[in-house]
């Protein structure tokens, strides 16, 4: 028996670590940093709008989170997801709660509540609310993905989730077409599917999605921020 694991344990890292599982990687990594004429494509779920304020503040509340992360590793994966957002153009700053009240309100400054509220999420894995300025992550969701596959790196879904809600702040409120996106989502449920530049590459990963955002995602953003495109 452990000498078929073995060899099971071998013959995957060489299929992982063959010329086309590189080649694979290396067109998803292109995708991530370039975003090509006619790519800005989306599942026209809805109407990107400008973003109400110039700035943004996100306050962390570590309250009912799951056991698996800190509020050291959420406040980690927050400030990733605003320094991965900045070429958009709209600062964005990262607090806990303690932070948040020694600083004096700043009304240029919109103020996001993160919080674990799993009511509020409908079954996902996070969801913005724009009216209430919550972004809202389920404890039930993580808690689920750790029982059914503790071997997947469930920081790596909240890196993902994080970032895709705070684009939805800063004016995304469509849904990306390209698979690699982290605006996107991979079908509409009616058969139609996301774009990949390589479809057979989305095999070799099991999340293709970026889980910061793309050249892409940061176009959209300066474009409906009314920015100039990036350099």
């Amino acid at each position: 028996m452990m000498r078929c694991l073995l060899a099971t344990a071998l013959a995957l890292l060489a299929a992982l670590s063959s010329p086309r599982a590189q080649a694979f990687s290396d067109t998803r990594a292109q995708e991530i940093a370039q975003c090509l004429p006619g790519e800005l494509q989306t599942w026209n779920d809805g109407r990107d709008t400008p973003s109400p304020h110039g700035a943004w503040l996100f306050v962390y509340a570590h309250g009912g989170a799951p056991q698996a992360f800190s509020a050291a590793q959420v406040l980690g994966v927050l400030q990733r997801a605003a320094q991965a957002w900045a070429p958009c153009g709209l600062p964005v700053q990262v607090m806990d709660e303690a932070q948040a009240r020694a600083q004096p309100p700043d009304p240029a400054q919109g103020r996001v509540r993160v919080q674990w509220d799993d009511a509020a999420v409908r079954g996902n894995f996070a969801a913005a609310n724009l009216t209430q300025r919550t972004l809202n992550l389920s404890p039930a969701m993580f808690a689920l993905l750790r029982q059914r596959n503790p071997a997947h790196p469930a920081l790596q879904t909240l890196q993902m989730s994080v970032s895709h809600e705070m684009g939805h702040f800063l004016g995304l409120v469509a849904h990306s077409r390209r698979c690699v996106d982290v605006m996107s989502y991979y079908h509409d449920g009616r058969g139609n599917h996301c774009s990949a530049r390589v479809p057979d590459a989305m095999k070799s990963f099991v999340e293709y999605r970026s889980s910061l955002p793309t050249a892409c995602d940061i176009a959209r953003c300066r474009a409906v921020n009314g920015m100039a495109a990036a350099p």
